[in-house]
């Protein structure tokens, strides 16, 4: 028959033991569910799209419609920004290096248009420093658009790029289409995609970060602010975008730091730049205050002793095979629950290592894992005597 283990704790945080409960074990792992959160949504925010990661690890601790490829307008520069940091830190570029900025630049994101631009001259010669600044701090499209040619030969060349290094980053629904974010077909996005890319700069490139958080930058004789609400709503914040579009609404990721913890969020979709200010800070407020990750299980601990039939020893402790870490809100944190599902009794000779059922954890708004257990020592099977006695006994 089919039997779960006896009581016994999967980890401090899971404060329940592990239950009993006839379920047939899977095969193989469950892909864990990015999505932590309570049945109820905790966040309640009035973004289309929202997402919130730690940022320390990586873990999804929220998301809403975080994986829906959608609009990401001016965040998806951010693309843009960790290819051209890559060819900084490996030498192949220079900030003193010079492009030259050409007429489709001048003419999609200068200064006749009605997009965030750096004002660029047309054919002027500028440096990779100052076209860095300007597609960060102020979000130039002739300055992104003249730093994807000048590495890339055309903006084209630079989508098909991208969207091959995007999918070697685990940015798994993002295609490219231009170096901007305009409106194009085959330009999407997830909120998750943002968040990772956003993650990847911040821990990838720590001596380039600092420019997301320039408050202001002047070229030319004209000076622009840095759009991100964050850095002057929230203490604690250092980048990262700001996104608008009227076909994507408003957009934000940004990033802060707080007692030694980072969090990264993602909101697309709000009605104005207003809305944007407000939902920003107390979208990050809540990613600090009411989200947690934790591992739950580690692997090689014991989660489980299991009956052995006819072995040498009558019993044998169950190990887990893999690390389980998940991010979830507070509130569910006391709602974990954990089960070990195995064959009673395990039939001897067993061997450690053997695979002899599953670890289902679950919790409200996270989808069921399940970790192969295994045996955690060496069963030798009885002998001819030992099974005449085990007979006669009747066990």
């Amino acid at each position: 028959m089919r039997f779960i283990a006896g009581t016994m704790a999967v980890m401090a945080l899971l404060a329940a033991s592990v239950s009993a409960v006839a379920q047939q074990p899977g095969p193989s792992p469950v892909a864990p569910s990015p999505v932590a959160q309570v049945a109820a949504d905790p966040l309640n925010t009035t973004a289309i799209y929202a997402f919130i990661m730690d940022g320390d690890t990586g873990l999804s601790l929220y998301s809403k419609r975080g994986d829906e490829a959608m609009i990401p307008a001016s965040m998806s520069k951010l693309m843009l920004y960790y290819m051209v940091f890559e060819r900084l830190k490996a030498g192949r570029l220079k900030m003193e290096d010079e492009f030259t900025v050409s007429e489709h630049a001048w003419r999609t994101g200068g200064a006749g248009t009605d997009g965030s631009t750096m004002f660029l001259p047309i054919h002027s010669k500028v440096t990779v420093r100052d076209l860095l600044k300007g597609a960060i701090i102020v979000s130039g499209n002739d300055a992104c658009i003249t730093l994807a040619e000048g590495l890339f030969g055309s903006e084209e060349a630079y989508a098909r790029q991208a969207t091959a290094r995007a999918k070697e980053l685990g940015l798994t629904h993002s295609t490219f289409g231009n170096a901007t974010g305009l409106d194009n077909p085959n330009h999407r996005m997830s909120a998750h995609d943002i968040g990772l890319i956003a993650y990847h700069i911040i821990h990838d490139f720590p001596e380039f970060y600092p420019l997301f958080s320039e408050p202001e930058f002047t070229f030319n004789k004209t000076r622009q602010y840095n759009r991100n609400p964050l850095l002057r709503e929230l203490q604690g914040s250092d980048g990262v975008k700001t996104g608008h579009l009227s076909v994507s609404g408003f957009g934000l990721v940004g990033s802060a730091v707080r007692e030694g913890k980072r969090r990264i969020i993602v909101l697309n979709g709000l009605a104005s730049e207003t809305e944007r200010k407000q939902e920003g800070p107390r979208v990050m407020r809540s990613a600090f205050l009411d989200f947690t990750s934790a591992t739950l299980v580690k692997k090689g601990a014991q989660v489980a002793v299991a009956d052995v039939w006819m072995g040498e020893q009558r019993q044998v402790p169950l190990i887990a095979t893999a690390d389980y870490a998940v991010g979830l809100h507070l509130d569910a944190v006391d709602k974990i629950k954990g089960e070990v599902v195995y064959k009673s009794p395990l039939m001897a000779p067993l061997k450690e290592g053997d695979i002899v059922g599953d670890l289902i954890v679950s919790a409200p708004g996270v989808g069921a894992v399940k970790i192969p257990v295994a045996a955690g020592a060496v069963v030798n099977e009885m002998g001819f005597f030992g099974k005449a006695m085990f007979g006669l006994k009747g066990d």
